[in-house]
């Protein structure tokens, strides 16, 4: 909303300083709301009315020593001129307090407000009267505030305000907001404030966790009967990391427990005390650097005398990268062939990370999240990780917040969305600095976080607490072993959220598919049109033609690439099947999918009211390739029994379950293919819990045209027309694969 004086203002500056010419700025919009371009107009302007000639949006030594030389502080009596004046006036006013009627005068109401001013900062104390103190002026300069913004809370507002009046008169601490919210500049002063308590002087105090900090904080030790002013630096970090105490100079047992559920939290030890490791881990990002990790993350292969040496120093999880988008950079980053191998014989586990560039704000967009999140899971199946790992997608630069809004979310909304329509085989982690990891995973784009603290100047750590779902910290680059085994790690701590993998499917020895091109879609569709005509299929009844058909089959290609992929089996396979039923899907099949609604529903949906008398069925074979919800439920539940397919087991003779996976199947193009895999896998199984068969080898890179034909006649049953009609599949599946063949082959 415009605000008068605000208008006011900044017409002042456009009239006084020629348009901005006189400062070097071009001129001022007069729409009455205050940012940072009127701010920064304004402490130039003050710049000019000093004699400044360099001037500078910046309100930094210059302007400040200049001001304390000159003036010491402003006041009825020391403000050089009417003009001067008027700058503060308008600053004033910019920042929500009164400053009269800009007219040049320090008069009561200028007092009045510079009064309030000083008491919503917190240094009414130090700095009693109504005068501007320099450092007051260097904080009325700029956006920060002084009063409560958006949720703000009553207690970091009120560490805010201790923190100024407290240490306001030292030299390099300067006024800091007042707005309820923890930011770097919090951060920042909690560090001078505890350099200042340790006794360091001007000058040598600096604001960074260094040696001299760190040394006096291990003599700092509070707990329970504890008081003071470090009982109230300990409990202020506490609250300025959500960890609610209450800002207090006593130590009790209830501060106490909040500790140890802190210490809990960031899988220190639990003593309930404020140790050095508990106050390391409260004031900086990566904590006690010389915490030994029980996982570690590097670019280097993991050879058989290096994970040796990191399974003696303590280390059980490794995180390894998926994939190298440099021939000739750090030839090693990716999963080397052996390596997988090596890790498990040593008894450890792997955690993926998938990284290309991902080191700028341009890099993030839905297309780049699609495209990751597509070779991020076939480099995974490529490697030989399972499904249910998760893969950690990387934030790898210093990201603010508007552009965690404006890129990353939507890129991450991507990768879920994608891993989603490729069947969901990996779950979904992020590597990142704090903020951007608590803001993907508040979106559910992610649920685990790789917190990138070693980056402690990173804005998205420094002012930000812990991620809630952390899995690994990584604090501080080391290396470990020596000869053979010497190797570069960044060390990394663990909560057990994420163990990663320990076994790992073996390298294909045969070529994967890999998804399809549309160069040879007319090909594709031509050669599949004259084999269906040559055996008068599908007949009259069909609802969709053959290219409606391929097209919902081309369509979901990704979904059907990554399943055939995870499980090692040619797309063919499942694109034969989905074709061959989805072509033969008939007015008698929509009248039975029709019946099932009714059933469950009690009422016919709407576009099946045309249709013929519909029987009431408790469940049909319906969606793109034709699956009950009793088999589905009972592929997946094979699946899941044997450690293929994460989840919860369904009853496939309950009414309920039933409608539960029918509405998916029917209703879910992506899914209902994603399910084809799993009833081969059931069907070469031998459908145990259904008609048994004998058990064959399962769906493999390397079937022959035998096992092809078997398992392409059980999904469609044990009876005719399964056998004869699994021998018109036979050519189908030929026309797939000689064009999977020559894309994989290119």
């Amino acid at each position: 909303m415009a605000d008068e004086m605000v208008l006011r203002a900044q017409r002042f500056i456009n009239l006084t300083y020629m348009d901005g010419a006189l400062l070097g700025l071009s001129k001022l919009q007069e729409d009455g709301r205050t940012g940072w371009t009127t701010m920064y107009a304004l402490t130039r302007a003050l710049q000019y009315e000093m004699g400044i000639t360099a001037l500078s949006n910046s309100f930094g030594p210059t302007t400040l020593s200049t001001l304390q030389t000159k003036y010491g502080q402003l006041d009825e009596t020391t403000v050089p001129s009417a003009n001067f004046c008027r700058v503060v006036q308008s600053a004033l006013y910019c920042k929500g307090y009164d400053g009269g009627d800009i007219d040049g005068t320090y008069n009561s109401r200028v007092k009045a407000a510079v009064a309030k001013l000083k008491d919503q900062m917190g240094v009414a104390y130090a700095f009693p009267g109504t005068s501007l103190q320099p450092k007051v002026v260097k904080g009325l300069f700029n956006m920060d505030a002084y009063v409560s913004v958006g949720d703000g809370t009553d207690s970091v507002r009120a560490i805010q305000r201790w923190l100024n009046g407290q240490y306001v008169q030292r030299k390099d601490f300067f006024i800091i907001p007042c707005d309820g919210h923890h930011s770097r500049d919090v951060a920042k002063s909690m560090l001078f404030a505890i350099q200042y308590e340790l006794g360091m002087a001007d000058g040598t105090a600096n604001g960074a966790f260094g040696p001299g900090t760190q040394a006096g904080l291990k003599s700092r030790t509070v707990s329970v009967g504890s008081s003071g002013v470090w009982v109230q630096l300990f409990t202020a970090a506490m609250e300025l990391n959500r960890r609610h105490t209450g800002f207090t100079s006593t130590f009790t047992e209830s501060t106490a427990v909040s500790v140890r559920s802190f210490q809990e939290f960031m899988a220190l030890d639990m003593t309930g005390q404020g140790d050095f490791r508990t106050w390391a881990s409260l004031l900086v990002s990566y904590g006690d650097q010389t915490r030994q990790g029980t996982a570690c993350d590097g670019v280097t292969k993991i050879t058989p005398a290096r994970a040796q040496a990191l399974k003696n120093a303590g280390y059980k999880y490794i995180g390894r990268y998926l994939y190298n988008a440099s021939t000739t950079s750090l030839p090693e980053k990716e999963i080397q062939p052996g390596e997988l191998e090596t890790i498990q014989a040593y008894g450890l586990r792997c955690f993926p990370i998938y990284q290309t560039w991902a080191r700028s704000v341009d890099y993030y967009s839905p297309k780049q999240g699609e495209s990751d999140c597509m070779m991020a899971v076939y480099k995974a199946q490529e490697h030989g990780f399972k499904n249910g790992a998760r893969i950690y997608f990387a934030v790898d630069y210093d990201a603010v917040d508007d552009e965690v809004t404006s890129n990353v979310l939507p890129y991450f909304q991507s990768v879920r969305a994608m891993m989603t329509r490729l069947g969901s085989p990996y779950k979904i982690g992020i590597y990142g600095p704090r903020n951007v990891c608590s803001r993907v995973v508040e979106k559910n784009h992610a649920d685990s976080c790789f917190v990138s603290d070693m980056s402690s100047g990173f804005s998205g750590n420094l002012g930000y607490p812990m991620p809630d779902k952390w899995a690994f910290d990584q604090i501080v680059t080391k290396t470990v072993g020596s000869g053979d085994g010497l190797i570069e790690i960044d060390n990394n701590i663990a909560t057990g959220w994420d163990t990663g993998q320990g076994e790992f499917l073996p390298r294909p020895s045969l070529k994967q598919d890999t998804g399809f091109s549309l160069a040879y879609w007319d090909a594709l569709l031509a050669e599949i049109q004259a084999y269906m005509e040559s055996i008068g299929r599908p007949g009259g009844e069909r609802i969709y033609t053959l290219q409606q058909c391929l097209e919902t089959i081309i369509s979901n290609d990704a979904t059907i690439s990554s399943s055939a992929r995870a499980f090692r089996m040619r797309k063919a396979l499942i694109q034969t099947t989905a074709l061959w039923e989805f072509a033969h899907y008939s007015q008698k099949d929509l009248i039975q999918d029709a019946g099932v609604w009714f059933y469950h529903e009690g009422a016919i949906p709407d576009w099946a009211k045309d249709l013929p008398v519909v029987e009431r069925l408790v469940d049909s074979s319906t969606g793109v390739a034709k699956m009950s919800g009793r088999t589905c439920i009972l592929a997946r539940n094979n699946a899941i029994n044997s450690g293929l397919l994460e989840g919860d087991l369904m009853n496939s003779a309950s009414d309920d379950d039933r409608w539960t996976m029918w509405k998916k199947v029917n209703q879910d193009n992506a899914f209902n293919l994603g399910n084809v895999a799993y009833l081969h896998i059931w069907g070469a199984d031998g459908k145990q819990g259904d008609h048994a068969e004998p058990a064959i080898r399962r769906p493999a890179l390397d079937y022959t045209d035998t096992e092809t034909y078997e398992i392409l006649r059980r999904y469609q049953g044990y009876v005719e027309p399964a056998f004869s009609d699994a021998q018109l599949r036979m050519p189908l599946y030929a026309i797939f694969e000689k064009y999977n063949r020559v894309i994989r082959e290119s």
